[in-house]
């Protein structure tokens, strides 16, 4: 099966086009400044801003599956525009479609979100996120919309290395205690969305950890398995700073799990050091 996975430099496209690869399927993947390194790859330049270059490249790649995992916080016209035109492009060829989303659709006033809950923002980012969800349901009813959250890997995700930054005295910051999310290792959220592309979901479809911790608690996970100083790290309340978003988000992810093989794996439980079965 041929995938296109768009967004494919990024740290959650790279992974995706790797397990991708491992599992068999041939692969084509979009950048915006700079290609991959993985070989056996078709590495394309794509800017989501630009209608005919999302028409060029899947008329080129002709998949069966469009994966679109990229997005840029501050650009409404990638993340939302963006993502409506592949849809688009993707409905007018009948080709399947999984495109990534976040718990930035939610304020958090609800706290526990299931896959029924309604979209309510309180960012720019979830706006675009929630318009993006929008039109792509109504366009591509049969596609999947893979919801998630914080993304961590093995030391190479921007949480990961704000702890370190913070611990070495290299930045500035505060973890918040009252800032709370349901974090997932970036390769079981891989291996979720390939396993997606390859099924006949369709919807909206929650991927994240089944551990609510704070951006605190994540830090401490962190540093004890990278060997830091827990002590380094600074806390405080992000309802005292007037820093804006939502607070409390937990994605319930219990009924898409049921129907997975890719087991996602807690904070708690990827963050020990222990080795575990990613899949399992």
């Amino acid at each position: 099966m041929t995938l296109l996975i768009i967004g494919a430099s990024g740290f959650l496209g790279g992974h995706l086009v790797r397990h991708a690869t491992v599992s068999g399927h041939a692969v084509a993947a979009t950048f915006l400044r700079n290609p991959g390194r993985l070989s056996g790859v078709k590495w394309l330049p794509l800017d989501l801003r630009k209608g005919e270059e999302v028409v060029s490249v899947l008329d080129e790649v002709d998949p069966c599956v469009v994966i679109n995992a990229a997005y840029r916080k501050a650009d409404w016209a990638t993340t939302a525009d963006g993502a409506i035109r592949v849809a688009m492009a993707a409905a007018d060829r009948g080709t399947r479609l999984v495109h990534v989303s976040s718990d930035a659709v939610f304020s958090g006033a609800q706290v526990c979100y299931g896959e029924a809950a309604t979209p309510d923002p309180i960012t720019p980012y979830g706006a675009a996120k929630a318009a993006a969800e929008a039109a792509i349901r109504l366009l591509t009813p049969a596609a999947v919309i893979a919801r998630t959250s914080l993304i961590i890997g093995d030391g190479d995700s921007e949480h990961e290395s704000l702890v370190h930054e913070l611990s070495d005295g290299r930045r500035d910051g505060t973890l918040f205690t009252d800032d709370v999310r349901c974090p997932v290792h970036v390769s079981d959220l891989a291996a979720a969305i390939v396993e997606l592309a390859s099924s006949d979901h369709a919807g909206i479809r929650h991927l994240a950890g089944p551990d609510a911790v704070s951006r605190h608690e994540l830090g401490l996970l962190i540093a004890r398995r990278d060997g830091l100083d827990p002590a380094t790290l600074p806390a405080g309340r992000r309802a005292d700073t007037g820093v804006p978003g939502p607070l409390d988000v937990r994605l319930d992810s219990s009924r898409t799990q049921h129907s997975l093989r890719t087991r996602l794996r807690g904070a708690r439980e990827f963050l020990s050091g222990q080795a575990t079965d990613e899949t399992g």
